[in-house]
């Protein structure tokens, strides 16, 4: 793999505000972990190289980088969708969340259907399903929608259902390829309290995929810099504020500061 540039100090550098991570459970085994994984796919595409990093529980780590350098494929194969052609991945696959792109909904379901789909594929009874999705459905706030169906929801109300469908089966790892991309900034503000509420609530072990810097740094405790395809890990950034984060933490001077340092990562992993 190639040698990735730790920037760990940058908390010290940055804001007297701790790091949220407790150092101690880093010494457990991590929840997620990629080890010199790399995909090759059979048109030949090679999309990722040597990639190495672990995500431990109580860690919410992102992964920033160019169009089409692989930030998905890691998505798709820590879930099992895609194997990888080298290297391995470590993950308990029976306790994993996922969260795409699009809501992917049923539109013949309303939203509680919908968030049941998951615990009812896994053979869980009816009764407690249902207080598993009315629970879930609480916590992302959708309280009240539970009879309308997909056509009747905005597309943040839409997330939401999905974020809820996932949580039902109270996943230890939880994946988010990209989910709040199409939805307009504010309600995407929005949509990030509730993934930082999620997590201090349920202290999973999150990896989460965006093209925002913003988005990245205001929800993690540590930014990954991918380069170009073939992707590989070219920076890896400790991001030191504390939860809970306020809206008003995008405007500081030292969350503008590290965001700056990632965009410049990032400008260098286009070449």
């Amino acid at each position: 793999m190639t040698a990735t540039r730790s920037t760990d100090n940058m908390a010290t550098t940055l804001s007297p505000m701790p790091t949220p991570f407790n150092a101690a459970t880093k010494s457990s085994a991590p929840a997620l972990s990629f080890s010199s994984v790399s995909m090759v796919f059979p048109d030949g595409t090679h999309a990722l190289s040597e990639t190495t990093f672990d995500v431990h529980a109580g860690e919410f780590v992102t992964v920033v980088g160019p169009s089409g350098c692989g930030k998905s494929t890691l998505l798709r194969i820590a879930s099992g969708l895609n194997p990888a052609t080298s290297g391995s991945v470590t993950v308990d696959r029976s306790s994993l969340g996922y969260v795409f792109q699009d809501a992917t909904l049923l539109q013949w379901r309303n939203v509680l259907r919908n968030v049941e789909l998951m615990a009812e594929l896994e053979g869980i009874p009816k009764e407690e399903r249902r207080r598993r999705a009315q629970e879930a459905i609480e916590l992302v706030g959708l309280k009240g929608a539970e009879s309308k169906y997909p056509k009747q929801l905005s597309g943040g109300m839409k997330m939401r259902a999905s974020l809820a469908r996932s949580l039902v089966l109270d996943p230890s790892v939880f994946l988010f390829d990209e989910p709040f991309g199409a939805v307009d900034e504010i309600t995407r503000e929005r949509l990030n309290d509730e993934v930082i509420n999620l997590f201090q609530r349920k202290g999973f072990a999150g990896l989460f995929i965006t093209h925002s810097i913003s988005e990245a740094v205001f929800l993690s405790t540590r930014v990954l810099v991918m380069s170009a395809r073939p992707g590989r890990i070219v920076a890896d950034f400790a991001v030191p504020f504390a939860y809970p984060r306020p809206p008003e933490l995008r405007f500081e001077p030292a969350f503008a500061e590290l965001s700056g340092r990632i965009s410049h990562e990032l400008r260098g992993a286009h070449s």
